[in-house]
């Protein structure tokens, strides 16, 4: 049910490991080259690779907000199915909606923002 377009944490974590390890790749480049007088500017593979850590980890900050907000979704909708079955005696309605309730608050708990 995923949207290839939507924000992933799974991939934001691959691309933010992805591109700490071109880092310390680039970091040793570079540690190799001051050591034989070379250049101290930072290598391609430094850069590319804090660019690609950067960019997971606002792709995985997306996709938690985004999960957030669903949270917030399923939790008010589950409140109202729940209302509305205790008022008409539906309690099927109401178990569903303290299910779908629970669910939403579970979701905003994984995907809470970050101190």
């Amino acid at each position: 049910m995923s949207d290839t377009n939507e924000p992933s944490k799974t991939n934001g974590q691959i691309n933010s490991l992805l591109g700490s390890a071109k880092v310390l790749v680039g970091q040793t480049i570079e540690q190799g080259y001051v050591a034989v007088g070379g250049s101290t500017e930072p290598s391609s593979w430094t850069t590319a690779g804090q660019k690609q850590h950067d960019e997971g980890e606002a792709e995985i900050t997306a996709a938690k907000a985004q999960g957030y907000v669903e949270g917030v979704g399923d939790r008010l909708e589950g409140k109202k199915d729940s209302i509305v079955g205790a008022i008409t005696g539906d309690k099927t309605q109401q178990t569903s909606g303290n299910l779908q309730h629970d669910k939403g608050e579970a979701q905003m708990d994984i995907n809470k923002p970050s101190s």
